[in-house]
């Protein structure tokens, strides 16, 4: 039986919802859809995003099964193609299209979807032209009790570059698969979505080093990952942000991958591809020896835990008792989302970030406030400095002074426009731990880490920081 070939062209600068529902008509009237990206010089003024980056737009559409960048004239094209159907959009309906003659002569028809043009890529590139950029709310009585200038985080931006960071803990993948919702089924009583798109991000201990080199920092990631799909995709992106790597192949356990199933900005379900249990005696040593060979290189490690099985207690006391000779600084994260994971098992490391809920878990302090909160976490991990991470409260900063009196303050959460709050933790874990490691005091870092939280929540996905990021927000 013959396919019947739809074709449909155009621009695509922003791939819209107009765009999805004229694609999704097409495809429903053939068996095979063709999509044709006018090149930037057939395009001309027209192409308001490169057509590398048009295409690979197009082709993250599931709809879609062919997508060709047309060089020469569309009608020329069609000519080559032959497609049974050509669909054009409601708005040209009742203008002169010249696809309706080519096609008679070959049989094919052309046909417009249904409903009404409601705006095109430019609209929605001047409107985000147009309107002011937003920036991050500003804990001014913060900076001023503790006599942050922008200066300072100035200072800190230009010598990150000196940093050397290792970055030890669970490589994760995220995958971010949008949906649109047809109704409900009525066999089974169940939502059916239709997948419109889907795409991956680095995650876990890989966007942290990402974030680190992407910033300046020589970075090295240590880790573990099967070997398939999405370690390839994982060592793509992490050579693409400057991160070397040392990842350990465990072939029991495939490479970690979470799918975040979305419609519109809404989470409607998530699915953890992964092995928990705790790496092999034999790769623990593995990566000990290779830690051992380059730990001098160093000055700054950091854990990035999701307590899938990397970061054991064996390996755990053994970085530690490592750094702890070199006198390299050291900070943790160890998340308890829908894992198990102990915060505290970080003992004597110099900086640790757990969510309110983590070192509620840790110490077993349900009822008490911050402060008594912070006080038992540091006497359980014997931590140096603590931040405890509020989500949408902020952070609680919990500190020694010079004299031996430990301290606290706090900083509101500076973006209340958040996105996704995604990436949030790693960004300020990063942020933190580099001021620190560059011996700037505790209320800088936690203020730069306030800032990279802020900044990060404000993108889909979770996607590396820049130096450039940060000097936005200090115009």
């Amino acid at each position: 039986m013959t396919k019947i070939t739809v074709f449909v062209s155009g621009h695509f600068n922003v791939i819209h919802p107009g765009h999805l529902r004229l694609l999704k008509f097409a495809k429903e009237r053939g068996d095979y859809l063709i999509v044709g990206v006018e090149s930037d010089m057939v395009a001309g003024k027209k192409a308001f995003v490169n057509e590398k980056d048009r295409v690979q737009g197009v082709k993250s559409i599931s709809l879609v099964d062919k997508v060709i960048l047309i060089k020469s004239s569309i009608q020329s094209i069609i000519k080559k193609l032959k497609p049974n159907i050509i669909v054009k959009g409601k708005e040209f309906e009742g203008k002169n299209n010249l696809e309706k003659n080519i096609a008679a002569l070959y049989g094919g028809s052309l046909i417009f979807s249904s409903g009404e043009k409601l705006f095109t890529s430019k609209d929605l590139i001047n409107k985000e032209i147009s309107e002011d950029i937003r920036t991050l709310h500003q804990p001014n009585d913060f900076l001023k009790r503790h006599n942050i200038s922008k200066n300072i985080i100035q200072t800190i931006l230009k010598k990150i570059t000196d940093l050397k960071i290792c970055v030890i803990g669970d490589l994760i993948v995220d995958e971010y698969i949008n949906c649109h919702p047809l109704g409900m089924s009525q066999e089974d009583s169940v939502l059916v979505f239709n997948q419109i798109n889907k795409k991956k991000f680095l995650g876990g201990a890989g966007i942290v080093a990402a974030h680190a080199a992407s910033l300046g920092a020589k970075t090295l990631l240590i880790s573990v990952a099967g070997k398939d799909e999405n370690l390839k995709f994982a060592c793509d992106e992490l050579k693409k942000n400057g991160v070397n790597n040392k990842i350990f192949i465990d072939n029991t356990r495939p490479t970690t991958l979470k799918q975040k199933f979305k419609n519109r900005d809404a989470s409607i379900l998530r699915i953890s591809n992964l092995n928990q249990d705790n790496i092999s005696q034999s790769l623990q040593i593995k990566a000990i020896n290779f830690l051992k060979k380059r730990i001098h290189q160093f000055d700054l490690i950091i854990f990035s835990d999701f307590n899938y099985g990397f970061c054991t207690n064996y390996i755990i006391e053994q970085v530690v008792k490592l750094a702890k000779k070199h006198s390299i600084f050291i900070a943790a994260d160890s998340q308890s989302s829908s894992q198990l994971g102990d915060i505290s098992r970080y003992k004597n490391v110099d900086l640790i970030t757990p969510t309110e809920r983590e070192a509620r878990i840790s110490t077993r302090c349900k009822d008490e406030g911050l402060v008594i909160l912070s006080d038992k976490l540091r006497e359980k991990s014997n931590a140096k400095e603590i931040i405890l991470k509020l989500g949408e409260d902020g952070i609680f900063i919990h500190t020694c002074n010079e004299k031996g009196v430990w301290k606290d303050d706090r900083i509101k959460a500076l973006n209340d426009l958040a996105v996704d709050i995604s990436g949030a933790g790693d960004s300020l874990l990063v942020a933190s731990s580099m001021s620190l490691a560059l011996r700037f005091n505790i209320w800088e870092a936690a203020y730069l880490g306030s800032l990279a939280a802020g900044i990060q929540v404000s993108k889909i996905g979770n996607n590396p920081l820049t130096i450039q990021d940060f000097q936005n927000q200090l115009i």
